[in-house]
Order: C-alpha cells, then structure tokens, then sequence
C-alpha cells in the first residue's frame, strides 16, 4: 500500500514536468561523470538496489548530516550512504528573507533542469528553494545549493568528494527515470528526546509541522506526497477527484488510506509517552536558533551593507532573548570605493584614538618622573640631614673625654696630711 501510495504521489508530482532531455544528460562535465565507488555500489546490490532505482536525500543541521536513500525492488527506501556536512551557515530555523545566510528547512524538490555540472563550487544542485509553502508565508531568496568547497553562505556546502557522489546518486537516478527526487531538511533528528529540548523555541510549531511529514516517512519508508494549503505543509493526503490544493487558500476535505492512519496513531502514541519521558529528563542544552523573521531581517541588511562594500562586523549580528543585538567587534575589509572609504575612516579614527593615548601616556609618564625627582630629591635632603647630625655627635664625645682626663686634682685636705704622718711614725717604731 505505501508503495502504491509513493507511484501516486510520484505520478501527481509528475503532471507539467518535464523529463530528462539528452543534452542536460550529456552536457555533463568531467567529475560529473563520475561513476560511484565500487563499495557504494556492492552494498546498494546487497540491499536489493540498483544504480537507476530511485533517490532521496535527508539533511539534519544539529547532526551536521546529509544521507542518501535509495528505493529497493520492494518500493521502500533504504539509506545507501551518510555525510557529514561540510558547512551550513546561519543557525536552526528556516530561512525568512533573502540575505539572512540561513540554510533552508522544509520539503523541497530537485529536477534534471537544477543539476549544476559546471558549477563555481565543483558540482551542485538547486534544492528548489521558496517552495509553495515558502512563497505562500511570503518567503524571498534564490540559488539555495548543496554544492562542493565547503564553503557557505546560505547553502549546504560538501567536500569536493563528496559532493562526486552525491551528484552521481541524483544522476543515476534521473537516468533510470525518477523525473524529480525529494529533500528533506530538517533542523535536527525529530526524536522525542530532540522536541523537548526546543518546546521552548519560537520556531517550534514550524518544526511540529515538520515531523509530520518525518513521522510519515519513518513509518512507511517512502518519500511523503507533499502539498500546501492553507500556508502550511500537508503530507500523504489526498483531495477529492477536481480539486486541488491552493497554497493560500483553504485545505480541501482530504482522505487518507486506513493502514497508514493506523500505523501513524500508533507511532505517534508511542512518541507522545517518549516526549513525556523526555521533558523530565535531563538533556543536552539547544543549540543557537533565529529569533524568527526579526533577526533575519537584521541579518540581511548587514549582508545587504557588506555587498554594497561597506566595512560590517566579520559576523553576522545575533538578536538576543531581550530584543538587543550583539555583534562582534572584529570588522571584515571589503575591496571597493566605499569599503575602502570606511576602512580609510577608520584607519583615522584608530590613528586618532592612538594618539590620544600615547598622549595621556606621555602625561602620566611625566608626572611619575616629576614625582620620582621629588621623592628622590627628599630622600637626599634627608640623608644629608641625618649625616650632619652624626658628625656633630661624633664631633663631641672626645673633647668630653679630653676634659675629664685633663681635670686638675683637689688639693689634700688637713685630715689627710695628719693621717700620712701618723702612718710615717708608726712604720718608724714598728708600729
């Protein structure tokens, strides 16, 4: 029945698109042709693929991701191979605006017509962004890419290497027939573990309504019939015979087969106790996401400011939780007339802001050497001092010793002189 539903949806999506045309096919440059590795293919064998069977791909941005799925003989899909992502820019949440660096989130759609085999970044393809629920919310941007050079503005960007064999998966496939092939990104892996974590986020009703159509593919392992209505996605669903579905206008009364209903009622209770589970659990902090279209807006005018050549922050600006704006102090150089005008400006301002401290320095400079000569000059005054008064002590103590020393003696007294002759007689008598 999924298998069913999956040629309907291929068959819908096929209606005003053009096939694969030989020139498209055979215009291919050198690394487009090439084959994918022999490993590649002997695990697609073992898993009951061929090289031409259809292909889907699923980009995770918090795992750094990229994984191919290929269709097996039975019509469900298996991943064949995983990358990890060279660069994405911006942060998790979907793209708002042109400029605002953000990599796309959604479902979105590749044809032969947006293959790049002569790309400035190795090989690349168009992932078809603004899709109808992109142009439907009002949306704007253009040239969204998975391509080589690890290098990103907006984009999902690979190794040289890598993208060799993603490109080959996507060649191969339109080459056995497959007129389109689906993208999924996603801002992480929509476990319940992961929706807890950001129950919080002001983008998370937009990702809420992107697990549906991950819970529809992770229970039937087939790419989901995407449409739009309402200014929303809507997956699997099907709109009575002569209707249709209108971006912006209401959803039409759809049905959708019994089996799968079933399936999803209970996938979906199961996930319901794991998110319970998950809230009390302690987790792993949420990575960085855009504060909606707000900060997009701020971003792309600073990329707006840097394409025209003025000298921006080499980051771009964040919006904060309470409404300020952080930017980084290190400014990027653009070569043009008015990035080299501001950066001359700047040049002045630095050079004057240099100078002004070499100035102040050169004043507390002097007033420490003016205070160093006077404490210096005190402490010889007061050496001096302190010499001058040691002399003068020295100076005086040996005329004190000479004075005592040179005293004159007391003349005898009467008692005296009779107590010498008395003693004189008794000597003579042998007294």
């Amino acid at each position: 029945m999924f298998a069913k539903l999956a040629r309907t949806g291929i068959l819908i999506a096929a209606l005003g698109v053009a096939g694969c045309n030989d020139s498209s096919m055979k215009d291919f440059a050198p690394e487009a042709n090439k084959p994918l590795p022999d490993k590649i293919l002997a695990d697609m064998k073992a898993k009951g693929m061929v090289r031409t069977s259809s292909v889907m791909a699923r980009i995770f941005k918090e795992e750094g991701k990229l994984e191919i799925w290929k269709a097996k003989t039975t019509g469900r899909y298996e991943m064949v191979a995983s990358y990890d992502i060279c660069k994405w820019s911006g942060k998790l949440g979907p793209k708002y605006t042109e400029g605002d660096r953000q990599a796309p989130e959604g479902f979105y759609t590749v044809r032969p017509s947006q293959m790049n085999p002569r790309s400035n970044y190795h090989l690349s393809f168009n992932i078809g962004y603004p899709n109808a629920y992109d142009r439907a919310n009002g949306r704007t941007g253009a040239n969204l890419m998975v391509h080589g050079a690890c290098s990103s503005s907006g984009c999902y960007s690979m190794t040289d290497p890598q993208i060799e064999q993603i490109y080959a998966f996507g060649r191969d496939a339109f080459q056995g027939g497959q007129t389109e092939f689906q993208i999924q990104a996603f801002p992480f892996r929509m476990t319940a573990a992961n929706m807890a974590r950001y129950r919080n986020d002001p983008n998370y009703e937009f990702w809420k309504m992107l697990k549906v159509g991950y819970d529809n593919f992770e229970i039937t392992k087939v790419p989901p019939k995407v449409d739009v209505c309402e200014k929303r996605y809507v997956f699997n669903q099907v709109a009575p015979e002569g209707t249709t579905f209108d971006p912006t206008g209401a959803c039409p009364p759809t049905t959708q087969p019994d089996s799968l209903k079933s399936a999803y009622n209970a996938y979906q209770s199961s996930y319901d106790a794991a998110f319970t589970g998950a809230v009390k659990a302690s987790v792993p902090a949420p990575k960085p996401t855009i504060a909606g279209i707000k900060e997009a807006s701020i971003v792309s005018d600073w990329s707006k400011r840097r394409a025209r050549g003025e000298r921006v922050p080499i980051d771009p600006p964040s919006l904060n939780s309470d409404g300020t704006v952080t930017e980084t102090a290190r400014m990027g150089r653009i070569d043009s007339p008015a990035g080299r005008k501001m950066a001359a400006l700047d040049a002045e301002k630095e050079a004057k802001r240099k100078a002004e401290e070499q100035r102040v320095a050169a004043i507390e400079a002097a007033k420490a050497a003016k205070a160093q000569a006077l404490a210096e000059k005190e402490a010889a005054k007061a050496q001096a001092v302190a010499e001058k008064e040691a002399a003068k002590q020295a100076a005086q103590q040996p005329v004190a010793t000479a004075s005592v020393e040179a005293a004159p003696a007391e003349p005898p007294t009467d008692e005296s002189r009779l107590s010498k002759i008395k003693n004189k007689l008794l000597g003579m008598f042998g007294g």
